[in-house]
């Protein structure tokens, strides 16, 4: 007769183990290489970069020339400058963007600049294609094009692979960082995408077919835009897709407000975890729709380093109970789901994270998880619920950090 204590192992080891056997699986899927298939390109596609900026003077320019310089032919460029205090609008208009401006300190936040430039679009004359780029990122030569076409040609949304840039010389907790982003926003959104589901959104590198743009929920306060328009499109029956060989690429925050702005994605996603991931998976059931169910799982996986640091501790919780004497076989399970995964996050840096993550940093990762306990313990006491600013250093392209 099972006792309560083996009750309670098989409790806290099956929690534990849902979301890490979702991750094993979406790496054994992702660790494949790519399958882009570049669909039929139809000459005479009209895009459109839609940039939302908020007080970028400093780097606004330089973003715009990069990217008008790879540019396709009739390709525009349309900056929202959203709020802005500084010279941010005189410096895109001096770089040969498309300028509008938005003043509303009530409503702040990337979705309510998007939606703003989607009216200013429709006014001008609605493109074939939107695409959006952040004003800290750069677009890998070829990426406008490649995701204009596969767009138009699917009628889906589309998204570069969105990477911050290698730096083996910056701190080991920004290139853990950089790993972790390089873990997320390909091979686990590649993934995805080989097990019928959509890839991820991730904010910036978005390509967007006009039809599906001009309905989307952008006016929104939301801190985690991207994941909610994902989700928004996937159950609709457009689930994003990622084209690897376009690429979106911005350096890393600097370490003194890579916590502040970590906290404000995390707390986001996790909200989403908490209030998205179960209604997902159930419509998804409920429709036989594999995209859903896959999104559905996908989002009960909490970031990285929390989703091992938990399940580190509830294996301790089991080996624990089994001590008391309690069954042997979920700390079994649970251990053998733990050594595949770190075995899966090994075999993904050496096929291409020891471009961002030295051997050296590697072992500082148990402190990297220890740095980002504060985020989780702030979760529980009040989670961040206001768009900020990341603050960009003038050295760099931008300032952007891992989601995990």
């Amino acid at each position: 007769m099972t006792s309560a204590i083996d009750i309670l192992a098989w409790g806290v080891a099956g929690a534990a183990s849902v979301p890490l056997l979702v991750l094993v699986l979406e790496l054994i899927a992702g660790l494949r290489g790519s399958a882009d298939v570049t669909p039929a390109a139809r000459p005479g596609a009209t895009a459109t970069v839609l940039i939302p900026a908020h007080d970028e003077e400093l780097g606004i320019g330089a973003t715009i020339r990069a990217l008008l310089a790879e540019a396709p032919a009739g390709t525009r460029v349309l900056v929202v400058a959203d709020n802005c205090t500084d010279g941010t609008a005189a410096r895109a208009r001096e770089a040969g963007a498309e300028v509008v401006e938005r003043h509303d300190p009530e409503r702040r936040g990337k979705g309510y600049a998007l939606a703003f430039g989607r009216d200013a679009l429709a006014a001008r004359g609605a493109p074939e294609v939107v695409l959006v780029l952040d004003a800290d990122c750069r677009l890998l030569p070829g990426s406008i094009e490649a995701l204009a076409v596969a767009a138009l040609a699917t009628g889906r949304p589309v998204q570069a692979t969105n990477l911050i840039t290698a730096d083996l010389g910056a701190p080991p907790m920004v290139q853990i960082s950089g790993f972790a982003m390089l873990v997320k926003n390909l091979y686990r959104s590649r993934g995805m995408q080989r097990l019928g589901g959509a890839a991820l959104l991730t904010g910036t590198g978005m390509a967007f077919p006009w039809p599906l743009f001009a309905k989307a929920s952008l006016a929104t306060g939301s801190i985690v835009e991207d994941l909610a328009l994902g989700i928004e499109l996937t159950r609709a029956g457009h689930a994003p897709l990622l084209l690897e060989k376009a690429g979106v690429r911005s350096a890393p925050a600097a370490m003194a407000d890579a916590l502040q702005q970590r906290r404000r994605w995390e707390h986001g996603f996790l909200s989403v975890l908490r209030d998205q991931a179960l209604p997902t998976l159930r419509q998804g059931i409920a429709r036989g729709s594999r995209a859903e169910i896959l999104l559905g799982l996908h989002l009960l996986v909490p970031p990285l380093a929390l989703t091992i640091m938990a399940c580190g501790v509830a294996l301790l919780l089991v080996l624990v109970l089994a001590v008391a004497g309690a069954t042997l076989v979920p700390a079994a399970i649970l251990g053998a789901l733990l050594a595949g995964a770190a075995l899966l996050l090994t075999l993904a840096w050496l096929s291409a994270g020891r471009e961002y993550l030295r051997a050296g940093a590697l072992l500082r990762a148990p402190l990297y998880v220890l740095w980002k306990l504060p985020i989780y313990l702030g979760f529980l006491r009040r989670k961040e619920a206001g768009w900020t600013r990341t603050p960009r250093r003038e050295d760099t392209v931008g300032g952007r950090i891992s989601p995990d």
